[in-house]
């Protein structure tokens, strides 16, 4: 069977540990090889001057011999921790914007999911929006992104809550990465539909009819959540009150029709906040 390629940024935190521990135990029965990826940028010093480059150089390879021992220290750790069969390491150390670093990553190895931990809420953080976790959802918008929250004790996924507005209707492909994480472990999805008080528009009983169709041979139902003044609260809330859920996803639709529509940025509060992991799955807008 054809291995799946998981993608690891670390900055070697506990947080990003975690996310990487969650990965593995999470694919535990798949062929996968899992991408290691370190990113770093080394500031730019006088660079006018023939010491500068030369300064600039010693930094550049102090850094990159840095990030290479650490990657291979992780890497032999995970290894002797992992006596996986089905599981590989690859290391990456590039010299980088994280983002890009990611983006590039992504096309090159043929990624299936990326796997980052987040660090909890705080007025500031969201202000600042100082989570490298929230940028990459914001730019990586190709690929789906597991978002696994810090300080998450692992527990496999008896169910998954699948949170829509029925605006969008769902084609098989975009499906794939929520199917594929529920074929897993068999859990169930629960398609969850915020009610703000509104009756749903012909378009969007259609999107909820087509659902069935989607998920035929997997266990799901629907379940409707009121009695919220946001959709983020009603999502967290949801997933806080049901002990079942282990992951919350969510398609991808930051920079789509339907941000305007919620007046709220739902994903990057969701992200924020979340008490289990989030699967961000990519839009594919028509």
């Amino acid at each position: 069977m054809k291995a799946k390629h998981i993608l690891l940024p670390t900055d070697f935190s506990t947080n990003a540990r975690n996310a990487i521990d969650y990965a593995i135990y999470l694919f535990e029965k798949e062929n996968c090889v899992f991408h290691i990826l370190h990113a770093f940028e080394v500031g730019a010093s006088n660079l006018s001057s023939t010491m500068g480059k030369a300064k600039d150089t010693r930094l550049f390879r102090a850094v990159k011999d840095e990030s290479d021992r650490d990657i291979k220290s992780l890497i032999g750790e995970l290894e002797s921790k992992n006596k996986n069969s089905k599981h590989s390491f690859n290391g990456l150390s590039i010299a980088d914007s994280l983002v890009n670093a990611i983006g590039r990553t992504t096309i090159d190895k043929g990624i299936q999911y990326i796997f980052m931990g987040t660090k909890g809420s705080s007025a500031l953080k969201e202000v600042f929006m100082g989570s490298n976790t929230v940028r990459i959802i914001q730019k990586i918008d190709f690929c789906p992104i597991i978002a696994v929250p810090e300080n998450y004790n692992f527990d496999l996924p008896d169910e998954i809550a699948f949170a829509t507005n029925f605006e969008h209707i769902y084609s098989e492909v975009e499906l794939v990465p929520l199917i594929g994480l529920a074929k897993l472990w068999d859990s169930k999805i629960t398609i969850v539909h915020i009610d703000m008080g509104k009756e749903l528009q012909a378009h969007q009983k259609t999107a909820k009819d087509t659902l069935p169709e989607r998920f035929f041979g997997l266990k799901h139902r629907f379940e409707e959540v009121k009695g919220h003044s946001t959709i983020s609260g009603a999502i967290n809330g949801y997933t806080h009150e049901n002990e079942n859920i282990g992951i919350i996803a969510m398609v991808n639709y930051w920079h789509s029709f339907f941000e305007k529509l919620t007046k709220e940025n739902v994903i990057k509060r969701v992200a924020f906040n979340t008490e289990v992991p989030f699967l961000i799955f990519p839009l594919i807008e028509p």
